[in-house]
């Protein structure tokens, strides 16, 4: 009996959202800690998926979703998969922590076990997955996903490893409010239609944000921490001209700053999810079980 196993971690964008879509660089980590395992037993039965873990059940839904649109893009039979598909998840839907990129990666894996997808299509395989949920992704989470390390990533086919000459202290945390990808992308698109100066110069600014916090990665902590305050403030100066902090998210930020983080911004599409913050000592003990480590 054939059996596979593949893990697909969530990621955390340090830097570059929305502006990606549209050709600008992002910085972005897996969270080694929240993960997407499968295991596959081959069996003469039809397909049977269980969904465990923490989110597991979140699943239920996108699983079949994109395991419909997978079998129309390569022309094949969903009754001739056959076996027990269990899926593991620690990864929250909507939160931007790239649970359907892991989702659409680790299927393609399993695809690409049974003989259906070539490894040299993973990636814009499963791209086109994702686009199920982000109606036009950049491909960002699936790259991390796929890799499994931190990349500097442009749409254009940059992918290189995120070496830091030191380590951050920055944390994710839930902001208390889902955030819904597509919704965050039509607005930061909708923004950029009504005035095209505006957006653009946002692109910019997040860009600008990118390359700050890439070359204070890889200097000195010392000369290197001013460098990323000031790169997580422009881009979360970006955020706030997208509309993107309204509500829950907005004083989930301000209380980590009351805590004594040093910076603080969204992650991944905003409006909602997880929030990126960083600190300059570690972070007091009252607040440690509400962050991520990055």
């Amino acid at each position: 009996m054939a059996t596979f196993e593949c893990q697909a971690f969530g990621k955390c964008i340090l830097l570059g959202e929305h502006a990606v879509l549209r050709g600008s660089p992002a910085l972005v980590v897996p969270i080694l800690n929240r993960s997407l395992n499968l295991t596959y037993n081959q069996t003469n039965t039809n397909l049977d998926v269980q969904l465990n873990g923490d989110h597991g059940v979140e699943l239920k839904l996108l699983v079949w979703t994109v395991l419909d649109k997978a079998c129309e893009m390569k022309g094949v039979d969903k009754a001739s998969l056959k076996g027990q598909l269990t899926l593991e998840s620690s990864l929250p839907v909507g939160a931007g922590m790239g649970a359907s990129a892991a989702l659409c990666v680790a299927l393609v894996r399993w695809l690409g076990f049974l003989g259906y997808v070539a490894e040299s299509e993973f990636y814009e395989f499963s791209r086109q997955l994702e686009n199920i949920f982000h109606g036009e992704s950049s491909g960002v989470d699936i790259a991390v996903a796929l890799s499994g390390q931190g990349i500097k990533f442009t749409r254009s086919g940059e992918r290189t490893p995120i070496n830091p000459s030191w380590q951050p202290k920055w944390y994710i945390s839930y902001s208390g409010k889902r955030g819904v990808t597509l919704d965050a992308v039509n607005k930061v698109k909708g923004l950029l239609a009504a005035n095209p100066e505006k957006g653009q110069k946002i692109d910019a600014r997040m860009a600008e944000a990118v390359q700050i916090a890439d070359r204070a990665l890889h200097t000195n902590e010392k000369e290197g921490f001013g460098q990323l305050v000031k790169a997580i403030e422009l881009a979360a100066s970006c955020f706030e001209e997208w509309n993107l902090n309204e509500g829950e998210p907005a004083k989930h930020i301000q209380w980590l700053k009351d805590q004594g983080a040093a910076a603080v911004k969204p992650t991944g599409s905003g409006g909602g999810g997880y929030v990126l913050s960083l600190w300059s000592t570690t972070p007091p003990a009252s607040v440690l079980p509400q962050l991520i480590p990055c």
